[in-house]
């Protein structure tokens, strides 16, 4: 499978899974490259209009595969969406660190991919917490949502590329083909 990383899993896995697992680790890694070498202040910074940051974006995507491997694992018909637990998750604060926070989403992926690897089916469906946007209980298969998490992870490093830009003018595409022979130098800037 190509993929920009090279995307090891920490499961053994086979079929649709191996190769679900396989493209969201890529997204995964991409991330982590757009906050190599930064500094837990630079991590903070808001370099756009945005008030979104790369430390944040982290900690969201962090929590978000927590939740989705709690969910899938509890199965609680009467969950509701923690509100208050999502209005902190956008903010990296002083206490806080990105080596913690990459820690954090390291463990969140191999605990959500621990718990794909030993779902019976993908064809399972897992009763979804209600929220303000989602009123009435939903059911998706774990299918959609490692897609939905694929979409998200993909969403939110888009937003953590532009924020790194901003930064101090590295792209991620950039830093993936640092030295590669296929690399063109302007393309690759």
């Amino acid at each position: 499978m190509s993929t920009y990383t090279p995307a090891e899993l920490s499961v053994e896995v086979t079929g649709e899974k191996k190769e679900l697992l396989t493209v969201l680790q890529d997204q995964r890694n991409m991330l982590r490259i757009t906050a190599r070498n930064l500094s837990d202040d630079d991590a903070r910074k808001q370099s756009t209009v945005s008030t979104l940051t790369i430390g944040a974006l982290i900690k969201h995507l962090a929590h978000g595969e927590e939740n989705a491997a709690r969910v899938i694992t509890e199965r609680d018909e009467n969950a509701e969406f923690d509100m208050s637990q999502a209005m902190t998750e956008y903010e990296m604060g002083n206490d806080e660190t990105l080596a913690g926070w990459l820690d954090a989403y390291d463990r969140a992926a191999a605990e959500l991919d621990r718990v794909i690897a030993g779902a019976a089916s993908l064809d399972e469906l897992i009763p979804q917490p209600t929220a303000p946007w989602a009123p009435e209980r939903e059911w998706v298969s774990i299918r959609t949502m490692i897609a939905h998490l694929l979409r998200e992870t993909a969403h939110h490093s888009g937003h953590a590329d532009i924020i790194r830009e901003a930064l101090d003018g590295q792209t991620t595409m950039g830093a993936v083909s640092e030295g590669q022979d296929w690399a063109d130098a302007e393309w690759a800037q």
